[in-house]
């Protein structure tokens, strides 16, 4: 992963139904958290594109 591309087009960011809002599924430390909040993250560790062909990709 050489280049963040953003929460939206993470796998782990979906959306809340019940509190109507996207939220990201991962559980960040205290320490990430506060980099996260002060915009000091570069990039995230967790970031996994959300490719919903990839699956479709394996079975040909």
């Amino acid at each position: 992963m050489s280049e963040f591309a953003g929460c939206e087009s993470c796998s782990h960011y979906v959306y809340n139904e019940y509190l109507d809002c996207y939220e990201c599924l991962i559980d960040l430390d205290e320490d990430e958290f506060a980099k996260f909040i002060s915009g000091s993250m570069s990039s995230c560790s967790y970031y996994s594109p959300d490719d919903e062909y990839k699956i479709v990709r394996k079975q040909m």
